[in-house]
């Protein structure tokens, strides 16, 4: 892994360092107050009483469960795999698609905080998906004005972890791929416990402090016909309390997810079918209570040349 400042930034990414699907940033350009800010309102929200934060659930009251909102992630079966952590989902652009219900109101700067940090991160993103255009040999807006668009879909999750009693018995949040074109993540600034899945092993991501992660998702691993693959990874657990933010960046939903067809010839036929963009990050929470991949239960992946046609 490697940090860079932001000057420095779109060229490291051109060498080849974003293709090993999880690059820190440093120089974003975020003042650190803000980052100090967000994390320190999110979590007086994770530990506001249960009452207080149920006024946000995710679950109606009829029992139905909807994606946005605080709470646990699906539960579909006795059998499935629970996580050690609580969250807040939330669609934060376009700004019109907002649901301002289940936004805390505990502290008045919540609404300002989160919406200046999309901004700026969202800013990150782009000028990340512009660089792994260049790495690819195409123009700039590549993935940001063709394939991606730029009235991008973005949700954010404000995912605590309690102190856990028990580490060795319990994940964190479950092995999985993001649905996403690619995933900012603000972790926490004093406790790790990320890990992403390398050659069969579990590899510990550092504590990063103030700088971000950029993670390559599924979404991107089908446009780019697999150059960039999205990696997987977990959370484990620990006896002190750890909190993340994350922003998922998802295409247009209208669009059509497939390889570019820059990036398939007769030597790399493509390797994944045409899906819509919305099936397909619908798909993702059957997958995720699966502790599946989406690519995976979605079966995205072409079998063989003649079904690619």
């Amino acid at each position: 892994m490697v940090h860079q400042a932001q000057g420095q930034l779109v060229q490291e990414l051109a060498t080849g360092g974003l293709p090993r699907a999880a690059e820190p940033v440093t120089g974003h350009g975020m003042p650190e107050a803000l980052l100090d800010d967000i994390r320190e309102v999110a979590r007086e929200f994770f530990h506001l009483p249960s009452k207080e934060k149920l006024k946000y659930a995710n679950q109606t009251e009829g029992g139905e469960f909807q994606n946005e909102g605080y709470g646990t992630d699906r539960v579909d079966t006795d059998e499935q795999i629970l996580d050690w952590c609580d969250r807040l989902y939330l669609q934060v652009q376009p700004e019109d698609a907002r649901q301002l219900r289940l936004w805390p109101d505990h502290s008045p700067s919540l609404g300002n905080l989160l919406h200046e940090y999309t901004l700026r991160s969202e800013q990150v993103a782009k000028q990340v998906l512009r660089a792994m255009a260049r790495t690819l040999g195409f123009g700039e807006d590549f993935f940001v004005g063709r394939h991606v668009g730029e009235k991008v879909a973005t949700y954010a999750r404000l995912t605590y972890y309690p102190p856990c009693p028990r580490p060795d018995l319990v994940h964190g949040l479950k092995p999985h791929t993001d649905n996403s074109v690619i995933t900012t993540l603000l972790l926490d600034r004093d406790v790790g416990g990320l890990q992403v899945l390398k050659d069969g092993r579990w590899v510990d991501v550092p504590v990063l402090g103030y700088d971000l992660l950029v993670v390559v998702g599924d979404e991107m691993e089908i446009m780019s016909n697999a150059v960039f693959r999205a990696p997987t990874h977990r959370v484990v657990t620990s006896h002190r309390e750890r909190m993340s933010l994350v922003l998922f960046y998802q295409p247009e939903p209208h669009r059509d997810l497939q390889p570019a067809e820059e990036l398939v010839d007769d030597a790399r036929p493509a390797l994944y079918k045409k899906l819509n963009v919305k099936t397909f990050a619908d798909g993702f929470w059957d997958a995720f209570a699966l502790g599946e991949p989406t690519i995976t239960t979605s079966m995205a992946r072409v079998v063989d040349k003649e079904a690619a046609a």
